[in-house]
């Protein structure tokens, strides 16, 4: 009983770190943008921003496209009919600058969800060659829009996309952030998604530039209009097109504060979570899978420490030692990697403590996520509810 115990225990630990190591090593984002001087001249772009009850984000996301050194823009900000103050900031900076146009969305219709009607209506009233749309809780540098255009030049991208850094100041967000951030990179590695011979594709809706033909030659986003997961599925008809996407970290250009309190988070990623695993096998199998490893790191590695502890205490013995001792080293090979995480997000290091916390409540969101839409429960955002079917 003692060996089978020490042989199964060694086993975990190799497999443990095997996976821990895979799993951070699939985040390289080859394709930087770094803060580039204004150029001298370029093809006009349309930057969009959608805004649905904004009011805490708006006002700084719309002086930072202001602010912009890139020569020739015009920005289009969306009311998609807010109930809080986004309507009457907007009226506040119409008057202010002639590049800024503010239209106010229609009835939602039938079949359309919010965040693709709101992007068609805006997209309609563009004259760019370019369309950059950009989420409401995203703040540009002054340099970001030259910096994308030029690397999108630069790499002969049709849609390019960046990762912004992101503004992570509650306890939740540090614990739950970087667990999520991990899995993404693992289901939408950037290597995969760059790669034109591959079919992985994923676009981050908080920063997209896309030529204007391009976009239309896809359909826009009529052809994805009840879509809740737009921006990957964007990416997913560019390229399926044949057209070039790139994925590219975005971090010394812009930010995003995304969600703000743990209530926030549950709405927002368990609405995008499955949605965003939904369409391919594979991905299910992967999410499946990433919710069985949080769960391991949730319950089974303390619990594996814990034993051994309890064992060594009771009755020290070699093989108590070394099962503790294995616990231990697979924690610790989880908590270096978190760290580095963890620096590149600009956390404290003591969040990685919170480790089994963070990862128990990922694998909730990612079963609550699933229970919704697969009980046609469906899932609510920005007030409105949606079934996915």
């Amino acid at each position: 009983m003692t060996l089978s115990l020490l042989i199964l225990s060694s086993l975990a630990c190799l497999i443990g770190i095997a996976i821990v190591t895979w799993l951070h090593n699939q985040h390289h984002m080859d394709v930087v943008v770094p803060p580039l001087p204004a150029l001298q001249s370029g093809p006009r772009i349309s930057v969009i921003v959608p805004a649905r009850n904004e009011g805490r984000n708006i006002r700084r996301c719309v002086e930072c496209l202001l602010a912009q050194t890139y020569p020739d823009f015009e920005l289009i900000v969306l009311d998609d009919r807010s109930t809080d103050a986004t309507p009457g900031i907007l009226r506040g900076f119409a008057s202010l600058d002639q590049r800024l146009t503010v239209l106010h969305g229609a009835e939602l219709p039938p079949g359309w969800a919010g965040k693709p009607h709101a992007l068609f209506q805006a997209a309609r009233a563009a004259t760019g060659e370019w369309l950059c749309f950009v989420d409401a809780d995203t703040f540009a540098g002054s340099s970001a829009l030259a910096s994308v255009y030029g690397r999108a030049q630069a790499t002969g991208a049709d849609l390019f996309t960046i990762m912004t850094g992101q503004e992570v100041l509650t306890f939740w967000e540090r614990v739950i952030l970087p667990v999520v951030f991990t899995a993404l990179s693992v289901g939408f590695s950037p290597r995969r998604v760059n790669d034109p011979r591959r079919k992985d594709a994923i676009a981050n809706g908080q920063f997209i530039l896309i030529r204007r033909s391009v976009y239309a030659a896809v359909g826009g986003h009529a052809a994805l209009k009840n879509s809740i997961v737009e921006d990957r599925d964007l990416a997913v008809l560019v390229k399926e097109a044949g057209y070039r996407l790139v994925f590219a970290d975005g971090r010394q250009v812009a930010r995003t504060r995304m969600y703000t309190s743990l209530p926030e988070m549950w709405e927002g990623w368990t609405k995008n979570i499955f949605l965003g695993l939904s369409g391919s096998v594979d991905l299910l199998l992967l999410g499946a899978l990433g919710a069985f490893l949080s769960l391991v790191a949730a319950l089974a590695l303390p619990l594996w420490l814990l034993a051994g502890l309890v064992w060594w205490g009771a009755a020290p013995a070699s093989a108590a030692w070394l099962i503790a001792a294995e616990a231990a080293l697979l924690w610790g090979w989880l908590v270096f990697w978190r760290l580095r995480v963890l620096r590149d997000m600009e956390i404290p290091a003591w969040y990685a403590l919170t480790i089994p916390l963070g990862a128990g409540l990922f694998a909730s969101m990612l079963f609550a996520s699933a229970w919704k839409v697969l009980s046609g429960q469906g899932v609510t955002w920005k007030g409105r509810r949606y079934t996915g079917k």
